[in-house]
């Protein structure tokens, strides 16, 4: 049986204003109701929108690049997405996929591992420190170690990636100086890179034949850094609170759980560019629709005790199109491997038998363009 998409259910809303108020202010919890009121929803925000969020929707939306499209959507708001790979679609998609994909696989990346985990040594705190902080730093410059060599100037670095830790509107400014002086930056970089970055495996490679390595590589700084930023942070803290946890062994089910729990990329966005039929609902031409994977890993149906910080559960695997902490489909996150190597490193000198202790906090869900923690997260390292 098919559903035209006007007849699905919403949750409850302003009459005037629709759900564009709670959608401002509490976006999380918003999705939590419309979840409430069925697999597919509707939402009237500044247009309406379809959302869903069981494994049939996810396969439906993000396997066919053809009919739900990433230009138009969410990802256009920001400046710091609106461009590179992320920002095309087929065919042009294909083609920069197949120039980039070589070079952040993780055979490619293994060469960095050393580099990254001096990174993380050096950054090791000792005493109390402000998680969400420390995690932003460190971060940004394994990313510049990673994709530069460290060669891009820390300070101005730390200004382009800033806003991204702010809320909104602070992400959804334009800043054409700021990213033509990064663009400059990176250019310079690029004309001469050191061997063994993933800048230089670009140039290598003559990918930029394909795609502007420029831009793509300024927007594999902004979509690389407060993602795993906030996902280091709820790790640390998770960490201080399960010992039994710290074990280097351990940290690939760890990273797992958090990013089930706390997917950075919590939304996602399509736009129909013609009318189609996703998990048994009929969508009109040029229809926005979501998924999003903050509610398919608290969904009970997939999930045991979905609000349970819970390693373990990865011992028996993930459940199809019901684990997309990156996306998932020929759209799947780019910098996955880089993230989940960073975040590996990173880790490492947490899990050497010292203490690691919870001071005080708030861990709660904030959702921006990225799902981060509310904080301040205090820890103390002994």
């Amino acid at each position: 049986m098919t559903v035209p998409a006007r007849h699905l259910p919403r949750p409850p809303g302003h009459r005037v204003l629709g759900h564009l108020p709670q959608w401002t202010f509490h976006p999380v919890s918003l999705l939590d109701a419309g979840a409430a009121a069925g697999p597919v929803f509707r939402l009237r925000l500044w247009r309406p929108v379809v959302v869903g969020y069981r494994p049939d929707w996810n396969r439906a939306v993000l396997k066919d690049l053809d009919t739900f499209r990433s230009r138009g959507s969410l990802s256009d708001l920001t400046p710091y997405l609106a461009g590179g790979v992320v920002h095309t679609d087929v065919p042009e998609h294909d083609h920069s996929r197949r120039a980039l994909n070589p070079h952040f696989h993780s055979r490619a990346l293994a060469p960095l591992t050393d580099r990254l985990r001096e990174v993380a040594a050096w950054h090791a705190p000792v005493g109390s420190f402000e998680a969400v902080a420390f995690a932003g730093t460190l971060v940004r410059r394994m990313l510049n170690a990673a994709l530069f060599d460290t060669r891009l100037p820390d300070p101005l670095l730390a200004r382009f990636l800033a806003p991204l830790q702010r809320p909104n509107p602070a992400p959804l400014l334009p800043r054409p100086r700021l990213f033509g002086r990064l663009d400059a930056a990176i250019g310079r970089v690029v004309a001469d890179p050191s061997p063994g970055s993933v800048a230089a495996d670009l140039v290598d490679a003559r990918a930029g034949e394909t795609v502007d390595l420029v831009e793509e590589l300024r927007v594999a700084l902004a979509a690389g850094y407060d993602t795993t930023a906030h996902t280091l942070a709820w790790a640390l803290w998770h960490l201080a609170g399960a010992p039994a946890w710290r074990r280097v062994d351990a940290l690939p089910r760890v990273l797992d759980e958090i990013q089930r729990l706390y997917p950075a990329g919590w939304l996602g966005s399509r736009i129909t560019s013609r009318a189609t039929v996703a998990a048994g609902v009929a969508l009109p031409a040029r229809t926005m629709v979501l998924y999003s994977p903050y509610l398919t890993h608290r969904d009970p149906r997939l999930w045991w005790q979905p609000d349970r910080f819970g390693p373990e559960r990865f011992d028996q695997g993930r459940p199809a199109w019901g684990f997309i902490p990156f996306s998932a489909g020929p759209r799947t996150c780019l910098g996955a491997h880089l993230a989940r190597l960073m975040l590996q490193c990173a880790l490492e000198p947490f899990c050497d038998g010292g203490e690691l202790t919870v001071l005080g906090g708030d861990p709660a869900v904030r959702a921006g363009i990225t799902l981060r923690p509310a904080g301040p997260l205090w820890l103390t390292r002994g």
